[in-house]
């Protein structure tokens, strides 16, 4: 699949500092197809290991029942929305990957995701700590993984114009 280039690429931010929001970022919409041909758009908390998107989520529900029904989807992170009023305008940065999704099923696999997640919310936590919340939380634990097929960045135009008079 070809993706489409991005119209306004003089906005178009660089690989590292898309990866950068990403990084930063502590919530997104992650959109699907849902029910009825209905898109189905969902916020939802996520780690970024810097090649892949990791998301959990209830063993079954909308977002599941989705995901089972075709794995493709985009996630969209906002990392800035100013707003202007005297321009008529926002200063926003944002992110939207595409790509694939999938369950993770061996437990080797879902509890390094967890550990990814649990890393980047609850970082001073301890191990004992983190051991004691993953466990917890192990039984009705679903983890999901996004291989990522393409992602751009952009920003208002004037936020690029203030990064080439610094």
């Amino acid at each position: 699949m070809m993706f489409r280039e991005m119209r306004r690429n003089k906005q178009l931010l660089s690989a590292e500092e898309t990866a950068a929001v990403l990084e930063k970022g502590t919530s997104g919409v992650l959109a699907l197809a849902g029910d009825d041909g209905y898109p189905y758009a969902v916020p939802i908390s996520y780690v970024f290991d810097g090649n892949k998107l990791y998301f959990h989520c209830a063993k079954s529900g909308h977002k599941l029942d989705a995901i089972r029904r075709c794995p493709k989807a985009s996630f969209c992170v906002i990392d800035q929305d100013q707003i202007v009023p005297e321009e008529y305008t926002s200063y926003f940065r944002s992110v939207i990957a595409f790509g694939t999704i999938r369950e993770l099923e061996g437990d080797g696999e879902k509890r390094t995701a967890i550990e990814k997640l649990a890393r980047k919310y609850v970082p001073n936590d301890t191990a004992e700590g983190m051991e004691a919340a993953i466990q917890r939380d192990w039984a009705p634990l679903c983890m999901l993984e996004m291989t990522i097929d393409h992602m751009t960045g952009k920003e208002a135009i004037e936020l690029v114009k203030a990064k080439k008079a610094q």
